[in-house]
């Protein structure tokens, strides 16, 4: 059952326990009330409301003081079993310095906290609860120090409204006050009440640094808030073992109890635990952040410290702290002082965040053009046509006369060259023969070369993709062969020729770092690389590749498509070859004279465009455009089968599951000005 007391404030309570009790029977009342839960909600209520509220549910007989008055807000959120409700009832009547005394049987006295000393209350609880504020008294024997002596000391922590009274012929100490507050000065007191037979005391530090608590005491001792000691007493003294993490106290009694008692309430746990934490990483690799903050150590020693100055105080920290990674689950085990504790779980928590994954798409297009003629004449004489000497010959083309007569008399129209080559000539057994060949050649050449790789990194790490071919380049050859003959065998070896070969990658490399600002822009640290194999041949007939590479470092805007570099390349070459003084003759001098020529024109443009995925929902619809996009590719084969086959089907990426209805696809931006089409679309 739940119960909204804001209902409460709006009709009177003995309506409201009207209503229960004619809804269930009166038999069942008792356990109802055990299953019952209560949601809270008040503002600016009065007191007297909250106190029918508990009276109700607890079963509890309260008398409210006169002088009780006060306009309460108490909200929660979940519901509270009637014991919470009461427990948040005591810590709202002290919140406003009012307590609940016990009048005897199931009664309660609320007053007014300044008389709570002149009634009773719970007196000599056998046991104390810690998170109570129920008025309590406790008398505690003090049995290896001065009840006397602990009361000046203890009074600050004890309430204006409570007691604190020393009995000196027993050595107790008689203390009211709340539950929690008495609880807590037991503990002090039990660390207190140590017995020590020498003149001088070891105390072990438990989750303080015993140098910082040094830094204190002599702080203290310094200003003159430590007493002196007595007429004949020895001086007090205090070191710190920082091996031991303790602290060592000599001198006199009365001195070493005030101190005694001023470390153990410095040396009290932080909030946040103990000394040695095992942190889970989320994000972060442990390893890596190990040896980070390993680095960092130093510098925030020397700050707990206060200053460099403090050399050997700054050294003993370093050593206290200890930091390892174990990879195994991604964790950090950290062992250091509270306060460098701190700091350091400090750090993880900022660095220990999800990064962006950034989606990088590169556009490399290479469009280039070649033109290419060629016209000449070659031709030879010949003093007799049964000498194969000639007389005289011009080769004014690429391909000499003698090559083309040799692949026309042997039939071999494989080795005629590209082109239209037209021959005259008169061969006769005796006087002057002549052969003339006129060539002529006009060639073109387009290419035009797309090449969109994409990959998809953290922000800040390092990205590589390299779609390429390994193409074999000739490095040596050997191709003399010869025979030898063994001294007493008489064997014959022959030597085969080889080649040697180096193997290239030759295609598409993309190695890039991107790196996000706060205000949405990104660093792009690039290294782009795209190498072809040309139409033309080297020495040996070994391959020849061309190569664009680009190195650069732009700043970029999120879905933002920027231009890296180019290269606009136009090349004319023109060639003659001619026979001097004959080629100047006009009209016969084109028969002395070969030209070429040739143009080539190259455009090559590499641009980028960075998307950052900040999370799970922007990832999605990236990796889901492209997925169903290859998806739709394998569909349009064939109508997805196999010709020939029609019991077979072509492989096909599965489906992907639907998207979440709360998921929203982010916008799509316009790329209509941009250079290029989207990369989608570049096939």
């Amino acid at each position: 059952m739940s119960i909204n007391f804001t209902s409460l404030l709006r009709q009177p309570l003995i309506t409201f326990l009207a209503a229960c009790l004619l809804t269930w029977p009166c038999a069942h009342a008792q356990q109802v009330s055990n299953r019952a839960t209560i949601t809270p909600n008040y503002k600016d209520a009065d007191l007297s409301q909250i106190t029918e509220a508990v009276s109700a549910v607890t079963g509890k007989t309260i008398i409210i003081d006169p002088r009780v008055k006060a306009q309460v807000t108490m909200l929660s959120s979940t519901p509270m079993s009637p014991n919470a409700f009461y427990e948040a009832y005591l810590s709202i009547l002290q919140v406003h310095g009012f307590v609940a005394v016990p009048s005897g049987g199931n009664t309660l006295t609320i007053i007014p906290d300044a008389n709570a000393r002149q009634v009773p209350a719970n007196d000599l609880p056998g046991t104390i609860n810690s998170n109570s504020s129920e008025l309590v008294t406790q008398v505690i024997t003090v049995r290896n120090v001065s009840a006397a002596q602990l009361v000046p000391i203890l009074r600050p922590l004890v309430a204006t409204y409570g007691n604190l009274v020393a009995y000196s012929a027993s050595n107790m100490l008689v203390i009211t006050d709340r539950a929690n507050n008495v609880n807590r000065m037991l503990r002090i007191i039990e660390r207190i009440d140590k017995a020590t037979d020498d003149n001088y005391e070891i105390i072990q530090m438990q989750n303080a640094t015993a140098s910082e608590i040094i830094k204190v005491v002599n702080s203290l001792s310094a200003s003159g808030a430590t007493p002196a000691p007595a007429d004949g007493g020895q001086p007090l003294k205090v070191v710190a073992d920082d091996r031991t993490n303790s602290i060592i106290i000599s001198g006199d009694k009365a001195a070493q109890l005030r101190v005694r008692t001023l470390i153990t309430y410095l040396d009290t746990p932080l909030q946040s635990g103990s000394n040695t934490k095992t942190r889970f990483l989320e994000y972060a690799d442990a390893e890596t952040m190990a040896n980070s903050l390993k680095a960092q150590i130093q510098g925030i020693t020397q700050a707990a410290t206060g200053s460099a100055a403090a050399g050997s105080t700054s050294s003993n920290l370093s050593n206290s702290v200890s930091i390892w990674a174990d990879k195994a689950t991604n964790a950090l085990v950290v062992s250091a002082p509270p306060k460098i504790m701190e700091q350091i779980m400090s750090i993880v928590d900022t660095l220990d965040i999800r990064l962006a994954n950034v989606k990088l798409e590169a556009i490399v297009v290479e469009v280039s053009a070649s033109k290419s003629a060629e016209l000449g004449v070659n031709w030879a004489l010949y003093g007799n046509a049964n000498s194969n000497v000639p007389a005289a010959i011009f080769n004014g083309g690429s391909t000499p006369i003698t090559s083309v007569a040799s692949a026309a008399l042997t039939n071999n129209f494989s080795a005629l060259p590209s082109g239209t080559t037209l021959g005259v000539g008169r061969i006769i057994d005796s006087g002057v023969s002549f052969a003339a060949i006129l060539h002529a050649l006009q060639e073109d050449g387009n290419t035009n070369i797309i090449s969109t790789p994409s990959i998809t990194t953290q922000d800040n790490k390092e990205a590589k993709i390299e779609v390429t071919q390994q193409v074999p380049l000739i490095t040596g050859q050997y191709t003399s062969t010869g025979t030898s003959t063994g001294t007493t065998s008489g064997s014959t070896g022959t030597v085969n020729p080889f080649t040697t070969i180096q193997r290239q990658d030759v295609g598409t490399k993309l190695h890039i770092t991107p790196k996000i600002s706060k205000g949405g822009t990104i660093t792009l640290k690039i290294a782009q690389e795209s190498s072809s194999l040309s139409q033309q041949t080297g020495d040996a007939g070994s391959l020849i590749t061309n190569k664009r590479s680009i190195e650069t470092q732009v700043l970029v805007d999120d879905g933002q498509t920027i231009i890296l570099g180019g290269l606009l390349d136009d090349k004319v070459t023109e060639g003659a070859s001619r026979v001097p003084i004959l080629s100047s003759i006009p009209l016969i001098g084109h028969l002395f004279k070969s030209s070429n020529s040739k143009k080539s024109k190259t455009n090559l443009l590499v641009f980028i465009k960075p998307t950052v995925m900040r999370n799970a929902i922007q990832a999605s619809y990236e990796t889901n455009s492209k997925y169903n996009f290859v998806r739709d590719l394998q569909l349009n084969i064939n109508g997805g089968s196999v010709s020939l086959q029609p019991n077979e089907e072509q492989p096909l990426l599965p489906e992907l599951p639907q998207a979440s209805s709360d998921a929203v696809a982010p916008p799509t931006k316009d790329l209509s000005t941009a250079p290029l089409p989207p990369t989608d679309s570049v096939k």
